[in-house]
């Protein structure tokens, strides 16, 4: 069937913003301005502040979800269910581990490329299925289980392709190998957070939107509260602000004062997170969910042409491998092998076979992905 221009827009918007959103953290990482001193400048090295600006922009869903309430109200035939009463206490362990897995992500992308990262975070898969294997009761068909290894092996081609990559003067080799490592890392505590959100949080039947809203308030404040301590904690090798401490917010502002460019790139990755996560919902709720791993998956090509352009990373053929393994092993953890075997005649499946309507699965296992569809 073909797609309508409403669903086109949505699928461009999907993943044009969720490639904003990864590209504009890594410019705003490569720019540099001088700090509150107004000496030599240095790069803008600030993770923990710019996870607040993502959970800023998650924050701004629940505006989102309330504008669509109140439009809708406003029909003859409202199409939104009525907003069922919730403890909104049930998103705060789902929020602290989002912040803690965006917080390590942002960390990491200072050590790493842009590619590399958002090919890293395929992980999810593993230990996403390993999780509800053991905490939801769930019961992996062979293809997931495939799949899982199909993605451990692409992790091992693009983390190979990391170590043979010498060409790159900003970042040393124990920084690359810190930054993936904690890029997987972060994949655990995502995969926490899914298993949380669909054991307490997704029976209660709430907007993602506002769900994303919510999580993003708990992960805003509390972060920022955060701040003041870190402004103190060392941070040793992890820190790249002149005081070496976790987060230095004070000398971001003067960096931002002496560079105004950098609030550009801070805008485009918070006012894209917000979009993204929009646009995610509806490609689900519109199209399908496996159409929204596709386009996740798409998006990973995107950064990857855009950082090579602008000269961000050198490229290596490495990478086109452990790209398609990691694509291979999304695809069949998820499901999109069935429709390839349904057109030969040994490879039909009875209609209640498990896994075999893939739109229809849970929040694990439709397409990976967290309420948070971005972290």
């Amino acid at each position: 069937m073909a797609w309508t221009k409403y669903q086109l827009f949505l699928a461009g918007l999907m993943l044009i913003t969720g490639s904003i959103n990864t590209l504009s953290a890594k410019w705003a990482d490569k720019l540099s301005a001088s700090g509150c001193d107004g000496k030599d400048p240095y790069t803008f090295d600030h993770p923990f502040l710019q996870a607040v600006g993502m959970f800023l922009g998650e924050f701004s869903c629940l505006a989102a979800f309330y504008f669509l309430l109140c439009i809708d109200r406003r029909r003859p035939e409202p199409t939104m269910a009525p907003a069922q009463s919730f403890n909104p206490l049930l998103f705060l362990p789902p929020a602290l581990c989002d912040m803690t897995g965006t917080s390590l992500m942002y960390v990491a992308l200072n050590m790493t490329s842009a590619s590399s990262f958002q090919m890293l975070r395929g992980a999810v898969i593993i230990f996403t299925g390993l999780l509800s294997v053991a905490f939801l009761r769930r019961k992996l068909v062979l293809s997931q289980w495939l799949g899982i290894l199909v993605t451990i092996l692409g992790l091992v081609v693009v983390g190979l392709a990391d170590l043979l990559n010498n060409n790159d003067e900003t970042h040393k080799l124990s920084e690359v190998i810190t930054g993936d490592l904690l890029i997987i890392l972060a994949q655990v505590i995502v995969a926490i957070q899914m298993v949380l959100e669909e054991k307490f949080v997704y029976k209660h039947d709430v907007h993602p939107l506002r769900a994303v809203g919510t999580e993003g308030f708990f992960g805003f404040i509390i972060l920022s509260l955060l701040l003041v301590p870190m402004y103190y904690i060392p941070g040793g090798s992890f820190s790249g602000n002149p005081r070496r401490v976790l987060e230095d917010a004070l000398e971001a502002f003067c960096q931002i004062g002496h560079t105004p460019l950098i609030v550009v790139a801070l805008l485009g990755n918070i006012s894209s997170i917000a979009f993204f996560n929009f646009a995610g919902i509806s490609v689900t709720k519109e199209i399908s969910a496996t159409t929204r791993m596709v386009l996740d998956s798409l998006r990973t090509v995107v950064i990857w042409a855009v950082s090579l352009a602008v000269g961000w990373e050198v490229f290596h053929a490495l990478q086109i491998l452990g790209f398609i393994i990691l694509l291979v092993g999304a695809a069949l953890y998820n499901g999109l092998h069935q429709p390839l075997l349904a057109h030969l005649p040994w490879g039909r499946a009875p209609a209640d076979a498990p896994g075999t309507d893939v739109d229809r699965e849970g929040l694990l296992a439709a397409d990976g992905s967290s309420i948070n569809g971005d972290s």
